[in-house]
């Protein structure tokens, strides 16, 4: 388990690999997501050695990319997804990354939940191939928060175990990207993470969530620090982690507009790196941050 940072959670104003990886130095953290399209230019200009030494000599993995394809959209969109995905998938293999990671919305103002079952099953199954021939691992998402599963007319998956069920219809390389914030939003527990198997958790983001509010109340771009406030239990959760081996990035998902507000992006990248290293070290996991 090692610290990483996604630079645009936490307001980062980075256009590069290379700035991606300096911010991610400068911040304190081991690892950085990264852009598998720009990774694979980079090796077609540059050659791998090239771009594998660009996070090497920061002392910096590549800890996990955004699924690139756009399969929430129209067919014709996600087809073109699924063609330029291979290339995608090789150029992060091929720099040791074989995590990716999506989102999943709890609901749709179209599709009836069985409908939208076999949507996300039809979107996603040919993408988990795609991904499952070069060894990487797929993430999905589920969304707690019950202010924003209002807003749907039609209700959709938004439980771990939801999730989990729906990855196993998918394809065997199909596990969890695993926030704290939606397991506490969804009315989940601490001790179901420990319930898991290493390899249902593909990727993690941390965070907090203001104080004085219900669960029931969060609103999902409303978040603090991880460690911030206290009211997600993030020690328990990142022990939980543990006990089940999971050996991945941990990535703070903050969405602070106080962070966004700070004078430069050195500011707001020191700022999340110093919560993370404080939460591993409450965890007792201050040797595993890097």
């Amino acid at each position: 388990m090692y610290s990483a940072l996604f630079p645009w959670a936490v307001g980062l104003n980075v256009g590069s690999l290379s700035q991606a990886i300096e911010m991610a130095k400068a911040g304190g953290f081991g690892g950085v997501e990264f852009n598998p399209d720009e990774a694979a230019n980079l090796i077609d200009q540059h050659g791998l050695q090239h771009v594998k030494q660009m996070f090497a000599e920061a002392n910096i993995r590549p800890a996990a990319f955004g699924l690139p394809t756009d399969w929430r959209t129209s067919e014709a969109n996600w087809q073109a997804g699924l063609e330029a995905l291979p290339r995608q998938a090789k150029a992060a293999a091929d720099l040791g990354c074989l995590r990716t990671m999506t989102w999943v919305l709890p609901g749709d103002n179209e599709r009836s939940l069985e409908d939208n079952r076999r949507f996300h099953i039809e979107r996603f199954t040919p993408i988990a191939r795609i991904l499952a021939e070069h060894n990487i691992r797929l993430g999905l998402e589920f969304i707690g928060p019950k202010t924003l599963r209002n807003t749907f007319k039609h209700p959709f998956l938004y439980t771990m175990e939801q999730m989990l069920e729906l990855g196993g219809e998918i394809g065997p390389n199909v596990g969890l990207l695993l926030d704290c914030w939606h397991l506490y939003t969804s009315g989940g527990r601490v001790d179901q993470v420990k319930s898991l198997w290493e390899e249902q958790v593909v990727y993690v983001h941390v965070n907090d969530a203001p104080a004085n509010l219900e669960v029931d109340a969060q609103q999902d771009d409303i978040r603090c620090l991880p460690g911030e406030t206290g009211v997600i239990d993030i020690v328990g959760f990142l022990q939980a982690l543990l006990s089940i081996g999971y050996k991945g990035p941990v990535t703070p998902e903050p969405f602070k507009k106080e962070l966004n507000d700070l004078p430069s992006d050195l500011d707001r990248v020191q700022t999340a790196g110093k919560a993370m290293q404080t939460i591993f070290q409450r965890a007792g996991l201050a040797s595993m941050y890097k």
